[in-house]
Order: structure tokens, then C-alpha cells, then sequence
């Protein structure tokens, strides 16, 4: 196989989200999926990604990735004697580091091992971004979009490039709402309250058609779903980087998660607490302790429903996603 210009590897597995700094193995497929806004720097390049077997799909059918590895002990010996152009490591779990660092490459970009501490440290350009993860407060109040970090960190500036997902749907535009309700184990705070979808689904009902959340066990038919939809009501998850990549109408209801991260492309809104009376938002929790109970429960059904009539109304036909990464 005759290799392009030059050889680039991503290392962006999905057991660490690059501005937090948990690490998990729950993997973090939001993360993964938005990390492809990257490929619009190396379109010419010969891409090989590194990523959880559980997240592949996500980046399965994408044109620009010429080469996907599934991270298993023959993945990283494979890797250990390749020679690259630019790697790029863009997890902070130390042994992947470690990995990253043993890897030859001429250019180096994210996250490498620091060999006296045993932890991830950020090599030149990625300073900003591993402050923003270690410092709690910064993390809180920063108000820089992910892209622009993730931009910096390889040397270069965001001007508004998008995701780059190479799903092509199986489903027609169907539904004018999706109500994209589940959130995943990382942060259940999250989660706007069952009863409140509900009566929310009272509100629109005879107005608009509605589907819930579909595809939960399958990730392919979660894309279809996704693109069914001409509107998606969603927690910050995974399935709000699939609208915004598949270029959806989206009314995004942030909680214990900073909303100034995400970038919608002028492509609907957020939603953030505003009477919680919490002073700790957004507190990036797993489970709240403020003794009013859980920030996103102040975000009324009402108040969702006036948004997604504003977007529905300024709709004049429906817009199919077609894969626009070219």
C-alpha cells in the first residue's frame, strides 16, 4: 500500500476525557467522536487512530482515517516499531503515555510521561488544556471552546471546523423531536428528570411527533435514530456530539457540566440552571450534594418546550444530513 505525504497517529482510546482529569474504563464515546474535528488538519495525511474496541463504530466509516487499531497487547507491539510523522496522544492514563513516549515519531503533540513522577505530563502547546484539568476552579469558570484547546494542543487554531463523522444513515428524517434522555454512569448529574421529559412530551404532544431515545444497545441504530429526528432535546452526552456532528437542530440542557465548552455551530441552544441557588455551578459532581437537590431540576419542562417551538417554527423544511466531510 503506498503510504500519503506523511504518517499521523491519533491516540484517542476514550478512557480519559482530554480537558477532565478522570480517568476511567467507562469509555468516553462523546469524547472520541469530537476529537475527529482534528482530521480537517491531516485530510492529506495517512491517518492511523488508536481507539477502545467499544468506540470504533463511531469512527468506522470515516474517510479520513485510513487505519484503525483496537487497543490490545498486539496493537501496542505493532506500534512500538512504526515510525510516524506526528503522534499525537490525546489520552492522560500514564501507561498510555508511557506507550505514546516509546512510539518514534518526528512530531509529538498532547500528552507524554513524566518518568520522575509516573504521571501524565503535557508536552509543548498542551500546558493550557492539562491547567484547565488539574486546576477545579479554572475548570469551572474557563469559557474556551473544546475545539480551540484541542486546536492549540497540535499547533494550529480553530476557525470553525466541524466534526467529521462518515456514517451514512440507513433511516429518513421522520420525527420532528428526539428526546435523547439517557446519559451515561460517568455523571449522573446530568440527567434531566424522567417525569420532566414526560410532562414535556404533555406540552409538544398533538403539535410535533416525538421519538424517545432508541438504539441503546446498538450504537448503529443510535446513529439512525439520531438522524431521523429534525430536532434533538438532549443531556450533554454522547448523543448531543452525534446531533451536532450529523448537523442536527439541537436544545442542549447542561447541568454539572460547563456549557461554554460546546459549540453548536448556530445550530440551536443551551440550556443552563438559572434559579438552582447553587453557587458551585457547574460542580462537575457524579452525585449532588447541594441540599436543593440537583441543578438541572430548575430547568422547567415549559421552558424547553418554548425553545424547541422557536426552533420547529423557524423551520421551513426539513434538512437530511448528508456526510459533508469533503
Amino acid at each position: 500500500m503506498e503510504l500519503k505525504k506523511y504518517k499521523v497517529l491519533i491516540i484517542k482510546i476514550g478512557y480519559s476525557e482530554t480537558l477532565n482529569p478522570e480517568i476511567s474504563d467507562v469509555t468516553s464515546f462523546g469524547d472520541v467522536l469530537r476529537t475527529t474535528v482534528l482530521l480537517n488538519l491531516y485530510k492529506d495525511a495517512h491517518v492511523t487512530w488508536l481507539v477502545d474496541e467499544r468506540a470504533h463504530p463511531i469512527l468506522k466509516y470515516n474517510p479520513y482515517i485510513n487505519r484503525i487499531l483496537i487497543y490490545n497487547l498486539t496493537s501496542v507491539l505493532q506500534l512500538k516499531l512504526e515510525h510516524f510523522d506526528v503522534v499525537i496522544n490525546l489520552e492522560k492514563v500514564p501507561g498510555i503515555c508511557a506507550l505514546a513516549d516509546q512510539i518514534v515519531g518526528w512530531r509529538r503533540y498532547g500528552f507524554r510521561f513524566d518518568v520522575k513522577t509516573g504521571e501524565a505530563e503535557a508536552c509543548e502547546g498542551t500546558e493550557t488544556a492539562l491547567s484547565v484539568c488539574q486546576d477545579g476552579e479554572k475548570k469551572k469558570a474557563h469559557n474556551k471552546y473544546w475545539q480551540e484547546h484541542l486546536f492549540e494542543m497540535v499547533g494550529s487554531k480553530w476557525k470553525g471546523e466541524e466534526y467529521l463523522f462518515g456514517y451514512k444513515s440507513k433511516s429518513k428524517v421522520q420525527y420532528d423531536i428526539g428526546l435523547n434522555y439517557q446519559v451515561g454512569n460517568k455523571w449522573p448529574t446530568k440527567a434531566w428528570p424522567l417525569g420532566y421529559w414526560k410532562e414535556f412530551e404533555k406540552l409538544i404532544a398533538g403539535e410535533y411527533s416525538i421519538s424517545w431515545q432508541e438504539g441503546l444497545d446498538d450504537m448503529e441504530k443510535y446513529f439512525d435514530w439520531i438522524h431521523s429526528c429534525r430536532v434533538i432535546v438532549t443531556n450533554d452526552s454522547f448523543g448531543l456530539h452525534l446531533a451536532i456532528a450529523m448537523k442536527k437542530m439541537v436544545i442542549a440542557l447542561f447541568s454539572s457540566t460547563n456549557a461554554s465548552e460546546t459549540y453548536l455551530y448556530n445550530r440551536g441552544m443551551a440550556i443552563v440552571p438559572r434559579n438552582s441557588g447553587c453557587i458551585d455551578i457547574p460542580c462537575y459532581a457524579p452525585s449532588c450534594a447541594y441540599r436543593g437537590g440537583p441543578c438541572v431540576n430548575t430547568v422547567m419542562p415549559e421552558e424547553v418546550y418554548s425553545e424547541v417551538r422557536n426552533i420547529l417554527k423557524s423551520e421551513t423544511r426539513v434538512i437530511d444530513y448528508k456526510e459533508t466531510a469533503g
